[in-house]
């Protein structure tokens, strides 16, 4: 009877490992690590659909049609008490204060265009890792609180990369969930570049799509962007805010 016990107990213990193995990316191909994740993300289901959130006070709607878009916010200014609401999409941008349009200048719609495209992209990571101006780059492996990892750099080719298309991001993908977990980057500032450093948290599924909030980190120290996972494991970052977003709702078109 014990011999039955033992072999049964090893042969559990094969099938585990077997399972495990075969779940395991052994890719190091980044686009089909970028492809694993937008499945284990539901972010495929965003190419057509409504999604609203709150941010920091701010309300956003993002809406997606095969290419299409249409992104807007609305919130109310502090100081005027006025009603807030700006729309960007393929046609441009526009801006309406208490339901009247104003006319704004090109420098302050580029700002306002990229405020707003910041915050959905970073909503819906890794949804845009497929653009067609992303340039992929596979790091190697790592490991994060003891956990498995491979390690994608991501840059931006300047045809069709946007206004920021000089910054630089590496991300983290669990290799048996598929999830993006961590993400670092690096942006221009009036002084140089800074950088921060991001952990994933509250994961949650809603309308099939993967939302995460974030512990967002930066570093005194000066060093490559890919080796802000070495610094997090040392305890050397410094927490600066959460990144939450309430509220959130997906429909379908």
């Amino acid at each position: 009877m014990k011999n039955i016990q033992a072999i049964l107990c090893a042969g559990f213990i094969l099938c585990a490992l077997a399972f495990t193995s075969c779940n395991r990316t052994e890719t190091t191909d980044p686009q089909q690590i970028v492809n694993q994740a937008i499945v284990a993300h539901g972010s495929q289901q965003l190419d057509q659909a409504v999604v609203t959130f709150k941010f920091r006070d701010v309300r956003y709607r993002v809406l997606r049609d095969q290419g299409a878009f249409v992104y807007s916010r609305t919130f109310t200014n502090d100081t005027t008490g006025q009603r807030i609401h700006d729309v960007m999409s393929n046609s441009g941008f526009k801006r309406t204060v208490d339901d009247v349009e104003v006319e704004l200048p090109e420098e302050r719609q580029k700002a306002y265009t990229a405020s707003i495209n910041g915050v959905v992209y970073f909503a819906l990571l890794p949804y845009f890792l497929n653009d067609a101006a992303v340039q992929k780059e596979y790091l190697g492996e790592a490991k994060i609180q003891g956990e498995p990892y491979h390690k994608v750099k991501v840059t931006f080719a300047p045809d069709g990369g946007g206004e920021d298309h000089e910054d630089i991001y590496v991300y983290w993908f669990h290799q048996l969930r598929h999830t993006m977990d961590y993400l670092a980057y690096s942006y221009e500032e009036e002084d140089g570049r800074g950088s921060r450093f991001r952990k994933a948290i509250n994961p949650r599924k809603i309308g099939g799509v993967l939302f995460q909030n974030y512990y967002n980190y930066t570093s005194k120290e000066q060093f490559p962007l890919e080796n802000y996972d070495k610094a997090f494991e040392a305890g050397t970052l410094e927490k600066v805010s959460n990144i939450n977003l309430e509220e959130i709702q997906v429909s379908e078109l």
